[in-house]
């Protein structure tokens, strides 16, 4: 997702699919909230909501899907919110993992990982090597990640080769820099799709969102199924996507 390079449309399975589908999954709090409810059934009922979007997704053509699950920014959320995040995460891994796996899934981890628990490290490392050799849908998920912070770590390590005498500055070019982000062989999203009728990228795949469409639908994440994805991939379907003048019809 960083070679910066023009959306290719037309390479999924089915030719009304996007090839790669980003999601930002919001309002699993206001979903427990309109209900009554604690805000950790809410995050429960999300997982169980991505269960359904994972299974869906290579179903409907898709082979990436990459899922907001946990932005750097939410750090300032309460403790315990955080703590039930976690062991939700915990929980998704080791009982969904295997699953996963034997359903050809490859499982891919984008963000920062320095300052989280030991135990959350092994788990992601664990995810990514097993299932490292599947190729039936591409699950990226992007867990303690704000892109700023992913394009800043970018334009670091160029800073580095620079001052070392390893690179001309004149030979930095958009796709360089995009090749320094967190997962370069990852095409840039077709679709990204929020829930629960924000309409912003809070700091999410910024930039890998340039040519991506963009689709907000009302309901909150818990609420979200196929049919759901099915409507969103229907609406991008209509879209005429211009890349600097040139324009592809997403279903043609």
């Amino acid at each position: 997702m960083s070679n910066g390079a023009m959306p290719k449309p037309g390479e999924s399975d089915r030719a009304d699919a996007p090839r790669h589908v980003a999601i930002i999954m919001d309002g699993n709090g206001r979903w427990a909230a309109a209900r009554g409810l604690p805000r950790a059934e809410g995050h429960r009922r999300g997982v169980d909501a991505l269960r359904k979007v994972v299974r869906a997704s290579h179903e409907l053509g898709i082979s990436y899907l990459t899922i907001f699950s946990f932005s750097s920014e939410n750090w300032s959320r309460p403790a315990s919110e955080i703590g039930d995040l976690f062991g939700l995460l915990r929980r998704f891994i080791r009982n969904d993992l295997a699953t996963l796996h034997a359903d050809g899934v490859r499982v891919r981890v984008i963000g920062e990982r320095d300052g989280l628990e030991s135990d959350i490290c092994a788990l992601l490392n664990e995810a990514e090597e097993l299932t490292r050799n599947n190729t039936r849908l591409t699950l990226v998920v992007a867990f303690n990640y704000g892109s700023r912070q992913e394009i800043a770590n970018a334009a670091q390590r160029l800073a580095r080769e620079v001052a070392e005498g390893k690179r001309d500055p004149a030979t930095i070019t958009t796709d360089t820099l995009g090749s320094y982000l967190d997962a370069p062989d990852i095409p840039d999203p077709d679709l990204i799709i929020r829930t629960s009728g924000e309409q912003r990228l809070s700091n999410f795949l910024m930039w890998q969102a340039a040519y991506s469409e963009l689709v907000f639908v009302p309901i909150h994440w818990p609420d979200f199924d196929k049919a759901a994805l099915e409507g969103a991939i229907a609406e991008y379907a209509t879209r005429e996507r211009r890349f600097g003048g040139l324009v592809a019809k997403t279903g043609s």
